[in-house]
């Protein structure tokens, strides 16, 4: 049986002789064995001989183009079975040299990339030949604006088996306004021919065209950024050249008529009016209105019924320290015959501590509230908040964990600062 050349994807024949050297009418079966059974037939696959005579049968081989039938030689087999005499089967065997064909399957994903300066793909390829190939890339533009970096370069690929090539196309200058510019661009596949030590050459991909793709460079700077930096810069023109000469004329009107005075109700004395010199004042009366402490309108009198003497802005600092898990309170108390309105409140928490401060105006508690929320914490009431005389300011603290102020050393133990402040009024008649 003589050997047979076929390449993958087309059919070939050779030809086997069958002859009967028995003396009896014999029946032969006739069966492929071996790597190229899946894909060989023997035509006809039965025949009967008298003694004496022979009959030359067809064998097809037809191996499907796919990278599983691998190039090179491959054994080729028939078994011929006798009917009558089993014993006397005979496996003649040939060799089939099967050719190399190279196809390489490639996918550019995505196709239209989006970017400022650089752009990155993926190319899919998959080595559908029948022998082990080497890939190279051959990128393609009109122009040189871009630039291309392929990652791994020349892949190596064994038949049936894939990769994944990474491509970055990046540009050389930013476009910073306007519309977007799309550069388009191609992608060819190569497989290595002969080579030469010294000198490699590629084969050309002349069945194979090159993959289509786009990079679409966006602007820096987008068309309605600028649209809203206009906008922005007419408003602004428009409040220097139009709104706040008006604003600013409002403020001077308002704050002149603030400062003028007022007129005084009749039968009222303004203050600062002298008392003396009237009729039935004593020889040798003291001037300037009724002496402290009496009814009189004296500076400073808060005005409230049952606040009759003189009152002014006070302010008092209470200063918690305590070691971490102690609870510790502090306290101003208010003098006897005052009454403290209350205006202003400051909590100081410089250290940066946690756990949990309280401070009270007499039976009445202002607020609750955890250290590690706030670094100063401040309030202020319109209205005064009356503590009347021996009731206190109280301050409550309880330590969780020392806080780290701004040296960067944890302190030793919590310290918190409370500020109230408003107008001490007296009460005695």
């Amino acid at each position: 049986m003589p050997a047979v050349t076929v390449t993958p994807g087309e059919i070939a024949t050779t030809t086997l002789t069958v002859r009967n050297d028995s003396d009896i009418v014999e029946a032969y079966n006739l069966e492929v064995v071996g790597d190229c059974a899946p894909w060989t037939t023997v035509e006809p696959a039965r025949v009967s001989l008298y003694p004496g005579t022979s009959e030359t049968v067809t064998l097809r081989l037809a191996p499907p183009r796919s990278p599983e039938i691998r190039a090179g030689e491959k054994p080729l087999g028939v078994r011929v079975l006798p009917t009558e005499h089993p014993e006397s089967v005979r496996v003649p065997e040939t060799t089939v040299h099967i050719e190399a064909f190279h196809e390489l399957k490639t996918e550019l994903v995505p196709r239209r990339r989006r970017g400022w300066l650089r752009g990155r793909y993926k190319l899919a390829v998959r080595n559908q030949g029948n022998t082990p190939v080497e890939v190279g890339f051959t990128p393609g533009q009109a122009g040189e604006e871009l630039a291309f970096a392929f990652t791994p370069a020349q892949p190596k690929l064994e038949p049936g088996e894939s990769t994944e090539v990474g491509l970055r196309v990046r540009t050389a200058k930013p476009v910073w306004f306007g519309a977007p510019v799309v550069w388009p661009f191609t992608v060819g596949t190569a497989e290595p021919g002969e080579r030469d030590e010294e000198q490699p050459r590629w084969d050309e991909p002349a069945a194979r065209p090159p993959l289509d793709a786009e990079f679409v460079q966006i602007p820096v700077f987008p068309r309605w950024l600028l649209i809203l930096l206009a906008a922005l810069l007419a408003l602004l023109l428009a409040w220097f050249a139009l709104v706040r000469p008006v604003v600013k004329s409002a403020a001077k009107e308002a704050a002149e008529e603030a400062v003028q005075p007022r007129p005084t109700p009749a039968g009222e004395q303004s203050p600062g009016a002298e008392t003396g010199g009237g009729p039935g004042s004593k020889p040798g009366g003291k001037e300037s209105g009724a002496p402290a402490g009496s009814g009189g309108g004296g500076d400073g009198a808060s005005g409230e019924e049952g606040v009759t003497g003189t009152s002014g802005q006070h302010s008092e600092t209470i200063d918690v320290q305590l070691a971490a898990g102690e609870t510790k309170s502090r306290s101003y108390k208010v003098p006897e015959d005052s009454v403290f309105g209350v205006t202003d409140a400051v909590v100081a928490n410089f250290q940066g501590d946690e756990g949990v401060l309280t401070f009270s105006f007499g039976d009445r508690k202002i607020t609750t509230i955890a250290l590690e929320t706030f670094r100063n914490q401040d309030y202020h009431w319109v209205t005064p908040i009356k503590i009347a005389e021996n009731d206190s300011v109280t301050i409550s603290v309880t330590c969780a964990k020392p806080g780290t102020p701004a040296t960067g050393r944890q302190a030793q133990g919590c310290h918190e600062v409370l500020n109230v402040s408003g107008i001490l009024s007296s009460t005695k008649q």
